[in-house]
């Protein structure tokens, strides 16, 4: 793997993308959805999409050069009640997929759901204990969610996660950080840039592709999109694959914004 440096600001790398769309004929956009389309909140129920974000998604949806995903580490039913309209739904970082109708579930990650749904009740035994710690199972994986626990206790908590799924899940079953969370899921090498690569295969013709997002999990979506596209990170100037970066969601809606009107002429050359 390349060593990663900062993103630049997206307006310091616009001519860049300019260039890039003026050789395609589509644009291909997947976005995230916690801390990319919606502001990071206390409650992860309460998460919701910025109006602007909602809005200029579903105006690039309703344009027949734009192929829109949305590619989230929530379950494909919960994010699909987040944002209505984009033409691809990618839920459990890639593990589900739906596209032209269908949903297709990765078999490995189906048949270890039922251990999944063990250790997530065993974490609800031990550290679903701690004040404000929840633990949810999204079927295929499952999310320890730390943000609104205690910062002394969350040492534990990581501990704790740690212990149970070394001795429960064994080698199937992967452990890994997020943004104030722990993600457990099958030991697969499957992740959010695998399900940007099947989505980018299913569009015909010279396409530019981006891929919007603030998390670790981001990460493989970013690589798969660097070689001939443009990764954007929300958030700071830490290293990552991406090479662009938004300061926040409120970034995302003026960056999509962007696409809406310079970017898409360009495709039209």
């Amino acid at each position: 793997m390349a060593t990663q440096t900062p993103p630049i600001p997206f307006d310091e790398g616009a001519d860049r993308v300019r260039r890039a769309a003026r050789d395609a004929s589509r644009l291909v956009l997947c976005l995230d959805f916690d801390g990319t389309l919606a502001p990071i909140v206390e409650d992860p129920e309460e998460a919701a999409a910025t109006p602007a974000n909602e809005a200029v998604v579903a105006r690039l949806t309703a344009d027949s050069r734009v192929t829109t995903a949305v590619v989230s580490g929530r379950a494909l039913a919960d994010v699909r009640e987040r944002v209505d309209g984009p033409d691809v739904y990618a839920g459990n970082h890639g593990l589900e997929l739906e596209r032209d109708g269908s949903v297709a579930v990765h078999p490995v990650a189906r048949n270890r759901a039922p251990r999944i749904a063990r250790l997530c009740s065993l974490l609800e035994r031990t550290v679903g204990t701690i004040p404000n710690c929840r633990v949810e199972n999204k079927r295929l994986t499952g999310t320890v969610h730390l943000r609104s626990v205690p910062e002394v206790v969350r040492p534990v908590v990581r501990r704790r996660t740690r212990a149970i799924v070394d001795r429960f899940g064994g080698d199937d079953i992967d452990l890994s950080p997020g943004k104030r969370i722990l993600e457990i899921g099958p030991a697969i090498p499957w992740g959010k840039g695998n399900a940007v690569e099947l989505i980018e295969a299913d569009v015909p013709g010279e396409t530019v592709s981006v891929y919007v997002g603030d998390d670790v999990t981001d990460e493989s979506a970013f690589q798969a999109v660097e070689s001939d596209g443009f990764g954007i990170r929300v958030g700071g100037d830490e290293p990552s694959a991406a090479s662009l970066r938004v300061g926040s969601p409120d970034g995302v809606a003026s960056t999509l914004e962007w696409f809406e009107s310079i970017g898409l002429e360009l495709l039209d050359r």
